[in-house]
């Protein structure tokens, strides 16, 4: 295939009036003046898509049901959590990849083209293990095919409910794995991925330092040597004071001082560090996993992003609870929280430069580090994940980097037209190929969860 565009994103900056040809095999085969070169289909703006780098997608289905205050106390992440755990305990897993599917498809039309699944569900409710161990890793599998998204798959490791080593309950027994049933789920997730195309991935995940122990911890990061390896740490100011009352250190602190943290790593919130905490991260080539809407909606705190970025750090953008999928929202909130912290304006931004190109540049970067996938920019070789948008429903300049701008801080996903995930072009017209049938399917879900509740 080959797409003009009027104007393009590439690793040299803007160029106008050029063709991007997508390869068989779902690679950028070229990038080449417009001239002499027919196209399938002219674009206005035309730019590298964003890797969303932490999902739970079954959560999508609960998305609205929480927004109401408990009867005593104060709610928080913790009274979130429980409802939570309650929702998730009657899924089947049917269900599971419905939502999934959709969760997939509504990330493509908000204009992120792959996904890194921190996919912890892996048991019958109850805790009863599936004959098949990855049961529920084939059913994100599916979704993702379903969809086109492109997936990095990230199996969670899961054993504990505290640092005090206490034993699952409730419907957190649907995450648990002992180490051997781990290992077989990852080789069996990863023989199921191979039905998907090239560009899919597989990662690990040991959840946090709360549910998994310090020896299950270094046997997870042992267990491949390359490739993604993603972990929740230091979101809530509760769970820091668990980690210091168990081990004597803060959540990163402990993990630095007993871990080689390098670029492989995501560290999902990281929201609470101090500078010392922040400057490690930032050296280590790890990627900071923030999550800004979600960690909005949760009342988690504002991660320390101007320290962290002057510091040289990496970040990613990802959806996580999925409650609202965009991600010019989640580029805005993150500025938007710096500013509110600050009380300032264009914060993020580096002196004289653009708030939206630096941020959208810099989650590219982190997203595709943090998936493993080779992508994030518009060049020879690189997986053809691409967004197109529709410079007329953006304001501002209309050039350059305020295009960015102006779909970061003015538009919303309608502004999205086309979507390729590695080649497969997914969204067209502003609208998901397969958004009938994966509608209905999640519409049918969702009518029984009701009933349920």
């Amino acid at each position: 295939m080959r797409i003009k565009a009027a104007t393009a994103l590439t690793p040299d900056g803007w160029r106008d009036d050029l063709v991007v040809t997508i390869g068989s095999d779902g690679r950028i085969k070229a990038v080449e003046p417009a001239k002499d070169h027919a196209s399938d289909l002219s674009v206005p703006v035309l730019l590298p898509a964003l890797s969303n780098l932490h999902s739970h997608t079954f959560q999508r289905a609960m998305a609205g049901l929480t927004e109401w205050r408990g009867p005593a106390g104060r709610d928080s992440f913790w009274t979130w959590r429980e409802l939570m755990y309650r929702f998730l305990d009657v899924l089947t897993p049917d269900e599971i990849e419905a939502i999934a599917a959709f969760a997939f498809m509504e990330m493509q039309e908000a204009g992120f083209a792959a996904v890194a699944e921190f996919h912890y569900l892996h048991r019958a409710p109850g805790g009863v293990p599936y004959d098949n161990l990855a049961e529920l890793s084939e059913r994100i599998i599916a979704a993702a095919g379903d969809s086109g998204i492109g997936l990095t798959l990230l199996p969670v490791l899961y054993q504990q409910g505290g640092l005090d080593g206490r034993p699952l309950a409730g419907g957190q027994q649907r995450f648990f794995n002992d180490t051997d049933s781990f290992l077989r789920l990852v080789s069996d997730a990863e023989t199921a991925l191979a039905r998907l195309p090239g560009d899919a991935a597989l990662g690990i995940a040991p959840h946090s330092l709360r549910a998994v122990s310090a020896q299950s911890l270094a046997e997870a990061a042992a267990l491949r040597k390359s490739g993604p390896l993603h972990m929740h740490i230091a979101e809530q100011e509760l769970e820091i004071e668990e980690v210091v009352a168990a081990t004597g250190a803060r959540p990163v602190e402990w993990l630095f001082d007993n871990h080689d943290v390098d670029a492989r790593w995501c560290l999902i919130h990281a929201t609470h560090m101090t500078q010392d905490e922040t400057e490690r991260l930032a050296r280590s080539g790890a990627v900071a996993g923030l999550c800004p809407v979600t960690e909005a909606n949760l009342g988690d705190g504002i991660f320390n992003g101007v320290d962290y970025l002057s510091a040289g750090g990496h970040f990613g953008i990802g959806s996580d609870s999925n409650i609202r999928i965009s991600t010019g929202e989640e580029l805005r909130q993150l500025e938007y929280s710096q500013r509110l912290k600050h009380r300032g304006r264009a914060v993020l931004a580096e002196p004289g430069g653009s708030v939206g190109r630096r941020l959208y540049d810099a989650a590219l970067a982190g997203g595709a580090r943090a998936l493993g996938r080779d992508s994030g920019a518009i060049a020879p070789g690189k997986w053809a994940d691409l967004v197109a948008l529709d410079a007329g429903r953006l304001a501002g300049s209309g050039k350059g980097d305020g295009l960015i701008d102006a779909f970061v801080f003015t538009a919303d996903s309608r502004a999205i037209t086309d979507v390729w995930s590695a080649g497969r072009h997914s969204v067209q017209a502003g609208r998901h190929v397969a958004r009938a049938a994966l509608e209905a399917r999640y519409a049918r879900t969702l009518s029984r969860l009701t009933q349920l509740s």
